[in-house]
């Protein structure tokens, strides 16, 4: 049985399957874990859905920014913006059996050591409380609250994390820790405006990964999100978004291999660059 690490497929379902051949990926016998940004960009995003689904506990999926912003489109919430790419899913016949689904899957996983989140971990926090954390966003998105909810859930503040935090603002948090996350200043606190690469912090921030004392060091930590960063595979960090909407490549890591197995495929539906 063989276990992979999948970036950002952004609807790139064409990718997507090439990536599944390249590897010789057998719903029966392997694993695929995709972090996050499912949809949106891509030009296929239901046909990326109806794929994950078919593979059933073959594929385990994190919900990325995207994959939320779907589910507040679903719930009139937020209007389509220009550039999505999501009217075929919330047009399906099928639309209510894929929204359950999407809000069915996680916000952060642990498996053979490696820590999975879309776009990052505040340094405050373990791996045991990310996984306890983002349980409590899961609970939300699949219980009776998802409506009241999801109008909450935007906004950039508050911008660290705090124990004594309560409902929509402690929520909040989590979500932007989880799926919006590149840098933070060494006490936590988050900053969302650059979307560059690492060498493009703003004065008083860092990469998330780069905090000294970020307590997720113990444990590899695997994310998307970030496709200007570019690869990035160290003993703590495995940045796997490489840009596959936007001209670059989906890649995947094998977790249990001997020692680190990359694999990338070509994007033959990218997407002319904009904004991310």
């Amino acid at each position: 049985m063989a276990l992979y690490c999948i970036g950002d497929v952004q609807g790139c379902d064409a990718a997507l399957e090439r990536l599944f051949d390249e590897i010789g990926f057998s719903p029966s016998r392997d694993t695929a874990f995709l972090l996050g940004d499912l949809v949106n960009r891509g030009p296929a995003s239901l046909a990326v859905l109806r794929r994950l689904m078919r593979l059933e506990g073959a594929a385990r999926c994190l919900l990325g920014n995207h994959d939320l912003h779907l589910l507040a489109v679903a719930q009139g919430v937020q209007p389509l913006r220009r550039g999505d790419t999501v009217g075929d899913i919330l047009a399906a016949p099928e639309r209510d059996a894929l929204l359950g689904w999407l809000r069915a899957q996680r916000l952060a996983m642990f498996e053979r050591g490696v820590l999975m989140v879309h776009a990052g971990v505040l340094p405050q926090w373990t791996a045991q409380t990310t996984l306890a954390l983002a349980a409590e966003v899961e609970a939300v998105l699949q219980g009776p609250e998802l409506a009241d909810f999801l109008p909450q859930m935007y906004g950039n503040s508050p911008a660290r994390w705090e124990d004594g935090l309560r409902g929509a603002a402690r929520l909040r948090v989590i979500v932007n820790a989880l799926t919006r996350l590149r840098f933070c200043s060494a006490e936590g606190e988050m900053e969302f405006d650059t979307k560059d690469g690492a060498d493009a912090a703003p004065a008083g921030f860092m990469p998330w990964f780069d905090v000294p004392a970020r307590r997720t060091r113990e444990v590899t930590v695997a994310f998307g999100h970030w496709s200007t960063l570019g690869w990035l595979g160290r003993a703590d960090v495995l940045a796997l978004d490489s840009g596959c909407v936007w001209g670059g490549t989906l890649t995947a890591v094998r977790l249990d291999a001997a020692g680190l197995e990359r694999i990338t495929v070509p994007c033959p539906q990218a997407q002319k660059p904009g904004r991310r």
